[in-house]
């Protein structure tokens, strides 16, 4: 995946689940869709970080991120 843009990585990650190889996304689609990705990415690790913080921790582990993941899956 490396050199990939980021509107080809997104629309990638969205043709993976169209059920027809043909549908088509606009470009502001893929611009609104790699914003509320990068969003879910920047909440989730400043999430992690507060539990890590909780948890009198200095590393940000995937266990952290585990415990966090439902609640942000609701919010989001």
């Amino acid at each position: 995946m490396a050199g990939w843009g980021q509107g080809e990585l997104v629309s990638r990650l969205l043709h993976l689940h169209f059920r027809d190889c043909k549908t088509k996304v606009s470009g502001d689609a893929l611009q609104l869709m790699a914003e509320l990705l990068r969003i879910f990415v920047v909440e989730a690790a400043a999430r992690g970080v507060c539990q890590a913080q909780a948890e009198d921790l200095d590393i940000v582990d995937v266990d952290q991120l585990e415990k966090v993941l439902p609640q942000l899956l609701l919010d989001f």
